[in-house]
């Protein structure tokens, strides 16, 4: 919204960038480019970088000047937090960010929950933080602009048409439009990142499925210095705004953000207007004693949808972030759904881009992501139903358990508010196989599908001897990792052997890592003590087993004992995008 008299600006500047210079775009009407992204938002940047840190070309298509404005999704999670330091990112996140792990619920003005997110100790990174977006996407313009050669960012750009390849097959064609003139660009793979009113789903006339809630709430940052804690705070009917649900969250710099349910009869173009937005936000800073200065910076509407696509993948055309599935906020799975995303498609494109994997590699991404935007859907309209109930039934139902949550703790967890989660990729078509002799039981955690879980090891070096860390240290992107739990004595040489055949044959890096109980240094690519043996019981792992760990940090496989030949079979039929495929191969 353009700011009334009143607003105060961002503490953030804004740079405007330029169209592309006219004869560098002509330039698209040369070679296919190898993969370009359309929207130029947190799913595209964050999925141009990825590829960019693996050594892939692409193409950025962002029709706006900026990154956005607004504080838009402002809660980022653990898990994404760990790919943003694979992404070489995280630095400015944490140094900005505030970390959070609860938050407190209040009927009218009564505390009814305060809950505690799920928080190991001895993790890395904090379980959530809260960052407005722009500044997310402003850290990852940067980082793409220390990978020079390898991302070109054209802003000012808006695709106009798509025209996909002769059977899915060829290249695929878009047309592109810039401040005074158009060109066409043509691209081996594209990737729809733009967003919840996606011009390419439109171009493939694909119609997202699932729930559209009539719920809507008004989202607005405002500038207030007080003491309030970093945490979730969510108030249910009001005395502020009777009939209403409201939430607060702290961002740096002190702005805050305050979300409001409007009611179904109210006018949605009034309902943003300053004037009927500021007094509400007044009377609630008064009815919680922050009557104090407080300034408008920026208001806009939201409505909760819980929609997919049923498939990812079309031909050359992917799609991911909210031009795949729109997810409520509640549960703030909305943007931590789209970065999950991102990381899931990056190391398989850049891998077929390179000729190391099957095409088919990437029917994984959408059977895995699509999967994941179930479950979060399912948590989400979950949630919605409680935050803005859709009818009578609902309202009834919400209006008896908060009630009885006042003198009952019991009812309590009802209104929990399910916050984002790791997705385990139960039914993967790469996940490696039971090994055999475990017949129907159900394997150690974490099983194939799961994110490996970290924990704090001493990393050893036979010139610098040991130093702090944590086994999510030894991600990188790209790299296949095997994770060995060794009594004693050296890596495998099979192993050894296995490293230098995969590099041979298809390209691919496969790192090993020795995690060991004691102090030994024999030769490995990584080296890890097991001080309190915490790693080998998080990870149910008796002596000699092995894991093996995607790209992502998914495992995909694991083994109470192996040589290089079961690792081997896991690796080269994820290559060849699941079994199936390894067989017709």
């Amino acid at each position: 919204m353009t700011p009334a008299p009143g607003f105060v600006p961002y503490p953030f500047e804004f740079h405007r960038h330029a169209p592309p210079d006219p004869d560098v775009a002509a330039a698209g009407n040369g070679p296919v480019v190898p993969v370009v992204i359309v929207g130029g938002g947190i799913a595209g940047l964050t999925l141009a970088l990825a590829l960019a840190v693996q050594g892939t070309r692409s193409l950025v298509l962002e029709a706006d000047d900026t990154v956005c404005t607004g504080s838009r999704a402002i809660c980022f999670s653990r898990r994404s937090l760990e790919i943003f330091e694979r992404l070489g990112v995280l630095g400015p996140m944490l140094a900005k960010g505030l970390p959070w792990t609860g938050g407190r619920s209040y009927y009218r003005n009564t505390e009814v929950l305060r809950f505690e997110m799920p928080n190991d100790r001895r993790q890395k990174l904090p379980p959530m933080i809260n960052l407005q977006q722009y500044l997310v996407e402003a850290y990852l313009v940067e980082a793409i602009g220390r990978h020079a050669g390898l991302v070109e960012l054209r802003w000012q750009s808006r695709v106009t048409g798509l025209v996909a390849g002769a059977g899915g097959d060829g290249p695929v064609e878009l047309d592109v439009e810039q401040p005074g003139r158009s060109y066409r660009l043509r691209a081996d793979w594209v990737v729809a990142c733009d967003g919840g009113r996606s011009r390419l789903r439109d171009a493939l006339g694909l119609k997202l499925e699932g729930t559209a809630y009539e719920g809507r709430y008004v989202v607005a940052d405002i500038a207030l210095r007080c003491d309030l804690p970093t945490e979730r705070l969510a108030w249910f009917d009001p005395p502020s705004n009777p009939g209403s649900t409201l939430l607060m969250h702290r961002q740096p710099d002190d702005i805050w953000r305050v979300d409001y349910q409007i009611g179904d009869g109210e006018d949605a173009a009034a309902a943003v207007q300053p004037e009927n937005v500021l007094p509400r936000v007044d009377a609630h800073l008064r009815m919680i004693g922050l009557g104090r200065a407080w300034s408008p910076i920026w208001i806009t509407l939201y409505k909760a949808n819980a929609l997919t696509l049923p498939r990812y993948r079309h031909g050359r055309v992917l799609f991911a972030g909210d031009a795949a599935h729109l997810v409520p906020i509640f549960g703030v799975r909305g943007a931590n759904s789209t970065i999950d995303d991102a990381d899931n498609l990056a190391w398989k494109l850049a891998l077929v881009v390179a000729g190391r994997a099957d095409p088919a590699l990437l029917d994984s991404y959408s059977d895995e992501r699509v999967q994941a935007a179930h479950e979060n859907l399912a948590y989400g309209r979950k949630s919605t139903q409680f935050m803005a109930p859709p009818d009578f039934a609902f309202r009834t139902m919400r209006e008896a358990v908060l009630a009885l949550a006042v003198e009952t703790p019991a009812v309590r967890s009802l209104i929990n508010p399910r916050q984002s989660s790791p997705v385990r990729y139960v039914d993967s078509p790469l996940n490696a196989s039971r090994e055999e002799g475990h017949g129907d039981e159900a394997q150690p955690e974490p099983a194939a599908g799961s994110v490996l879980p970290s924990c704090p090891v001493r990393w050893l070096d036979a010139a610098d001897g040991e130093r702090p860390g944590h086994l999510a240290d030894m991600l990188q992107a790209g790299r296949f990792v095997v994770v060995h739990f060794a009594a004693e004595g050296p890596v495998p040489p099979a192993w050894r052997e296995l490293q230098k055949q995969l590099l041979d044959e298809c390209g691919v890096v496969l790192r090993t890592v020795s995690v060991r109980p004691g102090t030994d240094r024999s030769d490995a690519d990584l080296r890890a003590r097991d001080t309190d043996g915490d790693a080998a019981a998080l990870h149910g792992a008796s002596p000699e087993a092995a894991i093996l760990v995607r790209p992502d940090g998914h495992v995909l496989g694991r083994w109470e004992s192996a040589g290089g030949a079961p690792i081997g079979a896991a690796i080269r039929t994820c290559l060849a995008g699941g079994p199936g495929r390894l067989e017709r191969a």
